[in-house]
Formats: structure tokens, C-alpha cells, sequence
């Protein structure tokens, strides 16, 4: 009998204006499974499958091979996941309509030189080749961001410290007015994202990324016609920026990933006022271990990291490293913890790491999840162990 609220296959093709057989190879594929299966092997959908089946769709048609649609939309999908998720999907759509507004330019100026010159500028020729060969970067920034997404997802929900990291980040700056300063690695700018309320009106903020996209995205968050901000495109092993010409520079869980830390502190030590500061956070060797535990028990082939960033750089060694450049650096800790009582946003920051976890899981999904289910209980404690050093000169 069919219950209330859920839908035949026929009627979920016809909603979602596919075919059938379109829904019966996602399903094939584990790609989009149905809600309900009766023991006759009938399927039915829910409306929360066909806002799965929207995503699918959209990432499809931006490019997205099958196997990745799958990794990106494993996940059980509640309304702060959607919400999320849709609005990273506008952001996508957003950059790829520059995208080809930018090929439509290099396109535009390459026809005119061919008409005008006798000879051609490869140069034009190249730079077309180069926008084109921008969709990998930008299913790249994608996938970052759900990752992204997925993580805060789970400290947002379950997290015992109310303040919030970026709040408690904030309040470490200790901003004043007419301060000068720069983000390294600002990401998308969810550290000012979330304290704009807060910000002196008279202050500087260059916001600066390697990545292009995520200064986009920085840019939209923050509001593009704020005065308070700018943005700088650079790697921050070179800094582009005079000496002495910022009150704090903030490295925000990003020294770790740098391949010559040294180097950055040099720069950022050359960029910094005399009696400016230094804040850079990271992870401690505790950080969040019971569930690299958890999927080793699983399956002890699963390493949810390549490397430690911890050991990169971290709270244990991070004073040693930072100590050549800084002649004070202490140590604040983010007192907090996790009490998960739910399977799903834990199993979605699982498949949002860096490791080969996706190789082991994601064929096994259903047995994962419910492995996972019979170890949470009445809640899974997750530690956290991160903070901030603060370094001067």
C-alpha cells in the first residue's frame, strides 16, 4: 500500500520531468536511492529525493562526471544540508556565467585580431585555451566547499562551546579601529561573514587566497561594495605587500598546508607593523581522533588523512616553528567537544575528508551507515583540540 507523502517511480520521473529510466539507472548506480522499498521491490521517492534529484541534475549539467555527482551527494540530506548546499550550487553557477562571459571576451578579441592582423597572437590563442581549461578548477572549488561545508555542519550542530570557532577567533584579533590587517587564506570569509555586526567601521581588511574562486567567494560574502575590505590573489610564500604595513596578519588553519612554513613566517614577519601580531590557528594530536578510530574499526584500510596536519604544524610544535621569527608566541586553547546522537552529519564529514575513505565506503554505504548507527548510542564524544598562537616579533 502507498503511504502518505511518497511517490512511484512513474510519478517521481514525471514530477521531476525525466524518464524513468533515468531514475532507475541512478538508483542502479547509487546515485539516488529510493526512500522506500516494499518487500515486492516497488520504489518510492520522497520530496526530499527530488530536491536530490535537483542537485544531481544541476551537476550534470555543469559538467560533473557521474562517479563525482556520487561522492558530492551521498549524503542524507536534511534542511541545513540543502540550504548549504543549494547556495554553494548558486555560487558554482555564479562563477561558471564569468567564466564563459570571460571565454565569450577571449573568443570576441581572438576573431578580431585574425580579421585585422596577418599574422595571429597566439598569446590570445593560449589565454582562450586557458579559460576553457577552467571547469576543472571549478568542480575543484566545488567539491572543497561541500567538504567544507559538511565539517562545519557537524561542529555547528553538536559542538558543547555555544560562542562558535569563528565568534571566539574574532574576539582573540582584539580589532580596534584604524587597524591594518590581512588574511591569509581567507577561504570564503566566514570569519568576517560572521562578525561583520561586530567590525569598527574605520578599519582595513585585505582578504587574499591562491585561489581566484574563493576570493569570489569571500568577495560575495562580505559584500563587494564594502569599503572595510579589499582582495589580493597571491601565495602567501611571497607576499606582494610593502614591509611593515599590517597591525595583524591571520593565517586561519592554513600554515599546515604551506610546503615551506619558514618562508611564510619570514614574509609575514617582513609585512608586519613593529608590535603587530600573528594569529595563526590549528589542530592539536587529539583533534577529532575517536573517529579516525571509529572507521578504522570499520575497516582498518581507511585513513581519512594522508598526513597529520597536525604534525605539519601544530599545537605541540608549533611554538618550535614559529620561534625563529617571533620572540613571543603563546598558546589559547578552544575549549570544546563534540556529543553526536545522529549517524548521518557524522557520516558526512567522514566522506568529506582527504583520505581513501570514499574507496571503502561508498559502494558499502548502507552497512557503513549502519555500523556507524549501532556505535553512536546515546551519543558519540568526538574531542577537539584546537586553538590559536599568537606570535609578535
Amino acid at each position: 500500500m502507498k503511504k502518505d507523502g511518497y511517490y512511484s517511480s512513474g510519478e517521481f520521473a514525471r514530477m521531476a520531468q525525466v524518464t524513468l529510466r533515468t531514475i532507475r539507472y541512478y538508483d542502479k548506480h547509487n546515485i539516488l536511492k529510493p526512500s522506500f522499498v516494499t518487500e515486492a521491490g516497488a520504489r518510492f521517492y520522497t520530496a526530499a529525493d527530488l530536491a536530490r534529484l535537483q542537485q544531481i541534475l544541476l551537476l550534470k549539467h555543469l559538467g560533473f562526471s557521474l562517479d563525482e555527482i556520487r561522492e558530492l551527494t551521498i549524503d542524507d540530506s536534511d534542511r541545513q544540508v540543502l540550504l548549504k548546499s543549494l547556495d554553494m550550487q548558486r555560487k558554482l553557477v555564479q562563477d561558471r556565467i564569468e567564466q564563459m562571459l570571460l571565454v565569450e571576451k577571449a573568443i570576441e578579441d581572438t576573431s578580431d585580431a585574425i580579421r585585422s592582423q596577418d599574422s595571429i597572437d597566439w598569446s590570445q590563442m593560449l589565454n582562450l585555451i586557458h579559460l576553457t581549461g577552467m571547469e576543472k578548477s571549478l568542480k575543484n572549488q566545488y567539491r572543497n566547499a561541500s567538504n567544507i561545508s559538511a565539517r562545519i555542519h557537524l561542529h555547528s550542530l553538536y559542538s558543547h562551546n555555544t560562542q562558535g570557532w569563528f565568534p571566539w577567533v574574532y574576539e582573540q584579533c582584539s580589532l580596534q579601529p584604524g587597524m591594518n590587517i590581512l588574511e591569509l587564506g581567507c577561504g570564503d570569509g566566514a570569519l568576517w561573514q560572521e562578525n561583520l555586526s561586530k567590525l569598527p567601521a574605520k578599519i582595513h581588511i585585505t582578504l587574499s587566497d591562491i585561489s581566484e574562486g574563493m576570493l569570489r567567494d569571500a568577495r560575495r560574502s562580505v559584500g563587494a561594495q564594502d569599503p572595510r575590505f579589499s582582495s589580493l590573489a597571491c601565495d602567501c610564500h611571497a607576499i606582494p605587500c610593502k614591509d611593515a604595513q599590517f597591525d595583524l596578519v591571520i593565517a586561519n588553519h592554513v600554515l599546515f598546508y604551506c610546503s615551506d612554513i619558514a618562508k611564510v613566517c619570514r614574509e609575514v614577519q617582513r609585512v608586519l607593523k613593529p608590535g603587530g601580531r600573528f594569529l595563526c590557528s590549528t589542530y592539536g594530536s587529539l583533534h577529532m581522533k575517536e573517529i579516525s578510530n571509529l572507521v578504522q574499526e570499520y575497516d582498518e584500510r581507511i585513513v581519512l588523512a594522508a598526513d597529520n596536519l597536525y604534525e605539519v604544524f601544530g599545537r605541540e610544535n608549533g611554538a618550535d616553528i614559529l620561534a625563529p621569527c617571533f620572540s613571543q608566541v603563546r598558546w589559547i586553547s578552544y575549549e570544546d567537544y563534540l556529543t553526536v546522537p545522529d549517524a548521518d552529519p557524522l557520516i558526512s564529514y567522514i566522506l568529506s575528508c582527504h583520505g581513501n575513505q570514499n574507496q571503502y565506503i561508498v559502494d558499502r554505504y548502507q552497512d557503513f551507515r549502519g555500523f556507524v548507527k549501532s556505535r553512536i548510542g546515546k551519543g558519540f564524544h568526538v574531542t577537539k583540540d584546537a586553538g590559536i598562537f599568537i606570535a609578535e616579533p
